[in-house]
């Protein structure tokens, strides 16, 4: 799976697994039991996390500010490695006294572990009541009532229709100037060591009025920023009667029964010239020179692509099933920089420690890292997934501390290809959309650029969801630093 993510950092070795307490907000005075809900991993669960909320406040759930205070705890749960798995369950080990103390919480796992391990999570977690996969959100209000009923409750069926697109997202710890957008759902790429086909079923579009509208109410909402999600958003397709064809038959229709990915995002970019759009994760064999000729044509689509390579070595890609190779991928990057130019931002997913890989296929990661510099990456060791074709046709051969070492030195290298890249905006002045205050102090704003890299400015007197333009002075390599002028 490619992690979605927009977070303009350069990842450690730690995972790349988000966790925010997520909360929803009910105006009625009347809801009696509230819900608490954590999310982690890519970006997607997040924004399921948004549509589970939605479904609960329509049964009358207020929020929970922390676990203690909740009478249903849900974790939407990440499964692309082992570690994330790992995470979940220190978290539910952590519930287990809180449930001692309130036998009447109802604990649920949400997600891709949710999907993977099914009825297993039951048994391995005792203190949990309720289990349910990605495509199962609307039956949730049914598995509490089985809970209610003493039983336990699951159901884990993976939909080819299901899009959640009549369910208007209850946006979560917003900054009220952002927001995610959930265009398709499901993954057809069978990446050898991706589990995310097996715990998010096939690729389904969603309806593109559906996805304009909600951008249209988002910006109404005074929101500045979307992003256009799905675990490859450029194998976006969708007919008026996609539920009776079946994608199958879309394709063979042609273009003219279906909206590809460029034709969305010209139909978004298109409600108001101050809305910006972004989206990920693109998969580097279906982006198109249309996608990137879009791009150009709409100054508020910003020029910033995640295009996850995984590997430099074209051995180990094929290993991986990623059906590209080393040279395939330097030249759909030319085209980006041909098309979009230098200054668009580019980052990927790097996975070191594959099984087979060698140290000359490790150093051909790196050479290409020289090739692209990407703006910033998301660099993982190899996690090896029980029921991948990955675990089942190859030896998890690369010892731990082989994996550790190849993977501190990618990110070595590119926190040296960040503070380059960041360096190249020295001197110019970049316009900037105000997310809110600076981490650091509160003096200070930050906003991203269209490259996505984040600004942080004196505040003065702007204002959180405003545009201005930034002479940029100074930089790590993570974050530049400067003036509004």
């Amino acid at each position: 799976m490619e992690l979605i993510s927009d977070i303009n950092i350069i990842n450690n070795t730690s995972d790349n697994q988000s966790v925010i307490p997520d909360t929803i907000s009910v105006n009625s005075p009347v809801s009696k039991k509230k819900l608490y809900i954590e999310s982690y991993g890519c970006q997607m669960n997040f924004s399921d996390s948004e549509i589970v909320s939605s479904i609960m406040q329509k049964q009358g759930f207020g929020s929970a500010a922390t676990a203690e205070d909740a009478d249903v705890i849900f974790i939407n749960t990440c499964s692309i490695r082992d570690k994330a798995e790992q995470t979940v369950r220190k978290r539910l080990s952590q519930f287990n006294s809180l449930k001692e103390k309130k036998p009447e919480i109802t604990i649920g796992v949400l997600g891709c572990m949710a999907e993977r391990l099914k009825t297993k999570l039951l048994e391995e977690e005792k203190i949990v009541d309720l289990v349910a996969g990605p495509d199962a959100y609307r039956d949730i209000p049914n598995l509490l009532l089985e809970v209610e009923e003493g039983q336990k409750a699951v159901n884990t069926f993976l939909s080819r229709e299901e899009t959640y697109a009549d369910i208007s997202p209850v946006r979560l710890n917003s900054n009220g100037v952002t927001a995610f957008i959930s265009i398709m759902r499901g993954c057809d790429n069978m990446c050898s060591f991706c589990v995310v086909p097996f715990t998010r079923g096939r690729e389904r579009s969603r309806d593109p009025n559906s996805i304009v509208n909600e951008a249209r109410d988002l910006f109404e909402k005074g929101y500045r920023e979307v992003t256009l999600l799905g675990q490859n958003v450029d194998s976006y397709k969708w007919s008026p009667d996609a539920e009776l064809k079946g994608k199958a038959q879309i394709e063979k229709n042609g273009t003219d029964d279906f909206i590809n990915f460029a034709q969305l995002l010209e139909m978004v970019a298109r409600v108001d010239p101050l809305l910006r759009i972004r989206f990920s994760t693109s998969h580097p064999k279906d982006i198109t020179d249309e996608v990137l000729h879009t791009m150009k044509r709409y100054d508020n689509i910003c020029k910033y692509i995640h295009l996850p390579v995984q590997s430099g070595s074209s051995e180990v890609l094929e290993r991986m099933n990623r059906t590209y190779s080393r040279e395939w991928y330097l030249d759909k990057i030319a085209a980006i920089r041909n098309i979009l130019g230098e200054a668009c931002g580019i980052s990927s997913d790097m996975i070191t420690g594959f099984c087979g890989e060698t140290e000359q296929d490790h150093h051909q990661t790196l050479s290409l890292m020289d090739r692209v510099k990407y703006d910033f990456s998301y660099m993982f060791y190899y996690s090896e997934r029980p029921g991948t074709l990955a675990a089942k046709k190859f030896a998890d051969d690369i010892d731990l501390s082989t994996k550790k070492r190849r993977l501190q030195e990618v990110i070595a290298r590119q926190q040296q290809h960040s503070l380059e890249r960041n360096q190249r905006d020295l001197n110019q002045v970049h316009k900037v959309l105000i997310e809110g205050y600076s981490k650091r102090s509160r003096d200070f704003l930050q906003g991203r650029t269209s490259a996505n890299k984040v600004v942080v400015f004196p505040k003065k007197d702007h204002k959180k969801g405003t545009y201005v333009d930034v002479m940029v002075n100074d930089c790590t390599a993570a974050t530049l630093l400067g003036e509004t002028v």
